[in-house]
């Protein structure tokens, strides 16, 4: 996933600026044609969703209430696992989008949603509409590459502290709403600061999300679990909502991972961006930066439609039920200006995307010039990497990466000796 003005071969090469324009305007045709024909039968459909929700969210709470009993256990937690994933991904994230602001219905609004997750509305909105959704794919500009945390590309500098990313990684995905809170406050970037140097808008933003974490754990790890307590189903029902928050964790992490992380996304770098980057120019960095899931039909709706993640990319402000229409359309456009539609079915994408997060923790050139000979050799020299001061190891770097491009290009053989100086 090397920054695409840095491989040899670019994908948008053959394009020439006029071809671009038309992209753009072929894409704004499909999305007017959306635009123009919203109407009773898309407004029904969010309505039934979200009733289905919460019919299924106070459904299965109540079950809960005698989840001492096994089935009711089991049964309770599999059915707020699912209200809660429909909750976050088909409706608080697409609502928030402002798919949905055309109806004027002021309860299915993005300036009044507040979703069922530990980030607050407001600060979920600015770190992904406005930042990620404008800047997507940028290197350093988009913090949904890696969120902060993760070495997502090639051309990002190695620290020894990546090794360890795909611990991190699952870590932050069985707590994924708390990362996500983090991500939206720059935590990192402000804790830094000395006290007094913080903006006020990050104290206000900070203590809207802890009140926010408050009344979260409150109704799910107290209120709940107390309404089961005459039944003896305190503990129960305080292990489903633990278990029902870490699943859709889970599930939207892998979702959201599918969108950006897979083998075969394009990043970008900041300045090889346009200061003025038109309309077409936009559309063809989400349309490569972007992969989808392909599935049912039932699966598009659990991911939020967010399975069509290029759809969703080129047009954030359309009804998520009309992103199956949009697709072949879409696919079409691709075909047509000889690009590459990425598209794989959800377990393939989510390999393919922990398979660069565990590659990208490595240095450059460490899996290239590693073999089963060599193996004790290399491991050696990873500790030596790890241990170097900050001169050393990029001399160390520097020489892997420059034998990894004599593997390539035949001038050592892969079984040779690796020097000792490496």
């Amino acid at each position: 996933m090397t920054a695409i003005t840095k491989k040899p071969e670019n994908p948008t090469a053959h394009l020439t600026a006029e071809q671009v324009e038309e992209l753009g305007r072929e894409l704004d045709a499909i999305r007017q044609e959306i635009l123009d024909s919203r109407g009773a039968p898309d407004a029904a459909y969010i309505r039934k969703v979200i009733k289905t929700q919460r019919y299924l969210e106070m459904g299965s709470r109540t079950v809960l209430l005698v989840s001492i009993f096994p089935p009711a256990f089991v049964a309770g937690t599999v059915g707020l696992s699912i209200a809660k994933i429909l909750e976050n991904m088909e409706i608080g994230h697409n609502v928030m989008h402002g798919q949905w602001d055309w109806m004027r219905d002021p309860k299915i609004h993005s300036t009044t949603w507040e979703w069922d997750n530990a980030s607050t509305a407001e600060g979920w909105k600015h770190s992904h509409n406005e930042i990620h959704h404008t800047y997507t794919n940028i290197v350093g500009k988009d913090n949904d590459l890696g969120y902060g945390i993760m070495r997502v590309d090639e051309d990002q500098r190695w620290y020894p502290m990546h090794i360890a990313q795909p611990v991190w990684n699952f870590i932050n995905a069985c707590f994924f709403e708390y990362g996500i809170a983090a991500y939206d406050l720059e935590l990192g970037k402000h804790l830094s600061k000395p006290k007094d140097e913080r903006p006020e808008s990050f104290r206000r933003s900070a203590k809207a999300t802890l009140k926010k974490i408050r009344k979260q754990a409150t109704k799910d790890y107290v209120a709940n679990p107390l309404l089961a307590l005459p039944t003896g189903s305190f503990l129960p029902a305080l292990a489903a909502n633990f278990t029902a928050n870490v699943v859709r964790n889970l599930w939207s992490h892998s979702v959201i991972m599918c969108g950006h992380f897979p083998e075969g996304v394009e990043t970008f770098e900041l300045n090889a961006i346009p200061e003025k980057e038109t309309r077409g120019e936009w559309y063809l960095r989400q349309m490569l930066g972007s992969a989808n899931i392909s599935g049912s039909k039932a699966m598009h709706i659990m991911s939020g439609n967010l399975s069509h993640q290029i759809e969703h990319h080129l047009f954030p402000d359309l009804p998520s039920n009309r992103y199956a229409e949009v697709a072949p359309k879409v696919r079409a456009v691709f075909e047509k200006y000889d690009l590459n539609y990425l598209s794989r079915p959800l377990v393939p994408q989510v390999y393919s995307a922990w398979h660069k997060v565990a590659r990208l923790s490595l240095p450059n050139g460490w899996l290239a010039t590693t073999n089963a000979r060599n193996l004790p050799q290399q491991l050696g020299l990873l500790a030596r990497l790890t241990r170097a001061d900050r001169k050393e190891r990029k001399r160390l770097l520097k020489e892997l990466e420059a034998r990894a491009a004599e593997l390539e290009t035949g001038l050592v053989d892969v079984d040779e000796p690796v020097p000792a100086t490496v």
